[in-house]
């Protein structure tokens, strides 16, 4: 500071002393750079956070019911975004793991299903009439009546008392003197 020329701009002056302060704490010992982010933390995840911001800040400033619901909007797609980033970070590491491990069944469908993408199931079974039904209030019905006749059986009059047979032990029953040896054992 006692070198300061009045001719220097104050900015530069700045630069410097932090410069110095932020290479003066490196080089003593004990102390690390922290790490900040996870390693799949990228600039799409950081465009984000500041659409989240973004949305916090127009809430915040005027709290009217379009805002609650274009925050909610956007924190859910953020919250997507990070643990399909998360998800596929540890599938990844699950895939290095088979291969290292040379278990190429779970490493080859890992891998198909990586390919393959989501794959949507359509849930559809067949009325009385055969007929295809896809409709989730018509599939439930559906279940509904055939758990209800399968369960509730009513009309059957002829229902025969089956015999019931017991096989006797082979082997006798301790006497008292073996159940105090094992106990003493």
């Amino acid at each position: 500071m006692e070198n300061l020329n009045v001719d220097e701009d104050v900015n530069r002056t700045w630069e410097n002393i932090r410069e110095n302060i932020k290479t003066s704490t490196k080089e003593r010992p004990g102390l690390h750079e922290l790490k900040w982010h996870k390693p799949w933390f990228d600039k799409e995840c950081v465009g984000f956070l500041d659409q989240r911001k973004q949305a916090k800040m127009h809430w915040i400033q005027d709290p009217n019911r379009s805002n609650v619901d274009n925050l909610n909007n956007v924190r859910r797609d953020a919250s997507r975004h990070f643990r399909k980033k998360a998800y596929l970070k540890a599938k990844i590491e699950e895939l290095e793991t088979n291969s290292k491990i040379k278990n190429a069944r779970d490493l080859y469908r890992g891998i198909n299903d990586f390919k393959k993408g989501y794959q949507p199931r359509a849930i559809i079974v067949k009325d009385e009439k055969g007929d295809l039904v896809a409709d989730s209030h018509s599939i439930m019905a559906k279940w509904r009546n055939y758990f209800f006749q399968l369960l509730n059986v009513h009309e059957v009059n002829d229902v025969r008392q089956a015999e019931i047979y017991t096989a006797e032990p082979l082997v006798p029953e301790p006497s008292a003197f073996e159940v105090e040896l094992a106990i003493e054992n």
